[in-house]
């Protein structure tokens, strides 16, 4: 088998090791490749609790990495999920964390710092464990986002690790918005305090390939993987295309943010690819027939949602004020389950709270009332017993937001976390999901609702505008600004809720869980386009 490695900050195959959707990516593509002839291996950072998880030493070595010799332990895991592939585990205090939070929350005058200098630590160790043969030199380098671009800078730049130029290494962008910005010097996270021998040697035409094209003081390692990498990949084929164009936020447009001239210049040259993201279709949960939820379904979607509630309770030494608001929401419905009674429709909603995800929902319209607020309204008034859930976590601006209309509208549950079951059920018991995202690279909460048959309501940009089709098996909105996608939001909410529980709506379910976004076929896009492999 041709064998490639993959240099990732994430990976869902490890328990602790997920944050966001490129997890899950680092997780499912290892396995799809596999079927087409290619051994997929991943190393990362242990956070110092992966190698809990039956993880042998291996060996050790030093890197010279901000004027200091570190010694990096190097551990094996045998891939859980794929039999012959490996998962390399770099040990060392830098890279310390705790499950499910591996990355640091920087402040607003050192955005990154802390993560900056740990991936780059990351990349200099993975190009040492290959040029010392440590791990195993592949025929291929796969890097992912920001947390690895350094490592493409170290292959074509420093005189130690020219030995990797002799195998291609493409880059792939899960976001662009997030890319890792830090000082050129002067800074104890900045690429001089990093690499100082190196930045002492580099010329004018070398500067030009890291340095960020809006802050010519400042290294970019995202710009870093999209220069210097044979090729670059975006997860879907609309994002391909955003990206080389200026993002208009005044206009609600985000696209190159910044870096479109690089990705314009390399598309040019035939080296940027669009190439959505998959999903697993279980046998078990694509040969269940769907039904509209009823007594038993709502009891479990409160059981899950109980359960989430307790479960955050455990690293809390008080109650969240959130989390008080959702409990009495809960009881509740509780109280309308006893009576045998259940919603007429539920809307859900899963994801980050980032301005990535709910921007739109945020915008204050002429009324003076937010996008989020009229929806709230318009349920009211249009299906008396609708229910919104919205599970989610990130930005606590953006959940004081949720939380304050979740203590002023009863049929609206706000729940400020993740938890998988809780997801899981409200992609299956859900009749709409809403995903209204100013931009999205590719999206998964719409692949998993369409696999349970639950059609969605999408902004009409990325990954969402080539997997949902509108009216077709969901809703498509769109709009030239901000306030025109949340008009055109709110107007195709009306067109599903006229549409639901008619004929049309069975129709629209049935085409949603019959879309299929597999793996297999992805991965053979892959291997002949992104990796040249015949």
């Amino acid at each position: 088998m041709k064998r490639i490695l993959m240099v990732a900050a994430e990976n869902g195959a490890l328990k602790g090791a997920k944050v966001g959707g490129m997890a899950d990516v680092i997780r499912d593509l290892p396995q799809a490749l596999a079927g087409v002839g290619i051994q997929a291996d991943v190393i990362m950072p242990s956070y110092g609790f992966l190698t809990a998880q039956g993880a042998k030493q291996i060996g050790e070595f030093d890197v010279s990495f901000a004027g200091r010799h570190e010694l990096i332990k190097l551990y094996w895991l045998a891939h859980p999920l794929v039999p012959g592939a490996n998962i390399y585990l770099l040990e060392h205090g830098l890279w310390q964390s705790i499950p499910g939070q591996i990355y640091s929350q920087g402040t607003k005058d050192r955005p990154f710092a802390d993560d900056a200098t740990k991936f780059a630590f990351l990349c200099v160790s993975v190009a040492k464990a290959l040029v010392t043969g440590l791990v195993p030199m592949p025929q291929l380098l796969h890097l992912h986002d920001w947390h690895t671009g350094c490592l493409a800078m170290l292959r074509a730049l420093a005189p130690e690790y020219q030995a990797l130029q002799a195998i291609e290494c493409v880059f792939s962008i899960h976001n662009l918005a997030l890319q890792g910005i830090r000082p050129l010097g002067h800074d104890a996270s900045s690429f001089a305090a990093w690499f100082p021998s190196l930045f002492a040697h580099l010329d004018v035409t070398q500067l030009a390939d890291i340095i960020d094209p809006r802050y010519p003081h400042c290294i970019n390692p995202m710009r870093m993987g999209i220069r210097l990498a044979d090729r670059v990949h975006l997860v879907s084929p609309t994002y391909a295309k955003e990206v080389l164009l200026p993002s208009q936020p005044e206009r609600g447009f985000f696209g190159g943010e910044g870096l479109e001239a690089d990705l314009q210049h390399k598309a040019d040259q035939g080296r940027v690819l669009g190439i959505l993201n998959g999903c697993d279709y279980p046998q078990a949960l694509t040969k269940k027939s769907f039904k509209r939820m009823g007594l038993a379904e709502f009891t479990a979607l409160l059981s899950d949602i109980e359960s989430a509630l307790v479960q955050w309770q455990a690293t809390q030494s008080q109650v969240r004020g959130v989390d008080m608001i959702a409990f009495t929401r809960l009881q509740a419905l509780w109280r309308q389950a006893s009576l045998e009674a259940f919603p007429a429709f539920l809307l859900t909603s899963v994801g980050r709270l980032t301005d990535q995800k709910v921007l739109i929902l945020r915008h204050i319209l002429p009324s003076g009332l937010s996008v989020l607020e009229t929806l709230l309204l318009q349920l009211q008034q249009t299906q008396p017993n609708a229910l919104f859930v919205l599970l989610g976590s990130g930005d606590p601006e953006i959940g004081q937001f949720f939380q304050t209309l979740a203590a002023k509208y009863a049929h609206f549950v706000f729940l400020q976390g993740y938890h998988e079951a809780l997801s899981q059920c409200l992609y299956q018991y859900g009749d709409l999901l809403l995903m209204p995202s100013s931009f999205e690279p590719c999206g998964i909460s719409q692949m998993l609702a369409m696999r349970s048959g639950q059609p969605c309501l999408v902004h009409g940009v990325g990954g969402l505008q080539d997997t949902v089709e509108d009216g077709v098996d969901g809703f498509v909105f769109y709009g030239e600004d901000i306030k025109s996608q949340g008009e055109a939001l709110l107007a195709k909410l009306a067109e599903a809720l006229e549409k639901f529980d008619s004929s049309d709506w069975t129709q629209l379910k049935r085409k949603a869980k019959a879309r299929r976004f597999d793996w297999r076929s992805i991965a053979l896009d892959y291997k002949k386009q992104l990796y040249n492999i015949l």
